[in-house]
């Protein structure tokens, strides 16, 4: 039956097929980034410790609580967003949202390969790239 199903989805266009994948994508933004911004408003204390160390022979040492807030609301924002893009897609099959979203969430990733690479973490900075590999297809699919 699966095999029927599968080999006869003719009825499924492009533009239905765009609306799924960019639910999805869209989902898998709004879990990254909600996850990783509200873990750092939850544990505020833990991840300034621990990024004043990671930042503490960088250039960025006087900055960590600055750029730590500013990174939180980013992440929170693109958390946000592309969890309304889900909604959008799904409800309007419009894609507004999920391209802000995946914006925003494009700007998180380049704040923290920036940072990585700026602490010299170049193995944190080198796991960043699919993410962002994700997002600029998004971006040019969206686009």
């Amino acid at each position: 039956m699966l095999a029927c199903l599968i080999t006869n989805c003719s009825f499924i266009s492009n533009l239905q097929g765009m609306w799924l994948i960019q639910a999805f994508v869209s989902v898998f933004l709004a879990i990254l980034f909600l996850q990783s911004g509200l873990d750092k408003v939850i544990d505020w204390k833990g991840n300034l410790e621990w990024l004043t160390g990671h930042f503490s022979k960088s250039f960025l040492s006087g900055m960590v609580p600055m750029l730590l807030g500013t990174l939180t609301l980013v992440e929170l924002a693109a958390g946000a967003v592309s969890a309304l893009g889900v909604v959008e897609v799904v409800l309007y099959r419009t894609f507004c949202l999920s391209f802000a979203g995946t914006v925003l969430s494009a700007l998180a990733l380049v704040m923290l390969f920036f940072g990585q690479r700026m602490a010299k973490d170049y193995a944190g900075a080198g796991g960043l790239v699919p993410y962002f590999i994700l997002v600029v297809i998004d971006l040019y699919f969206l686009g």
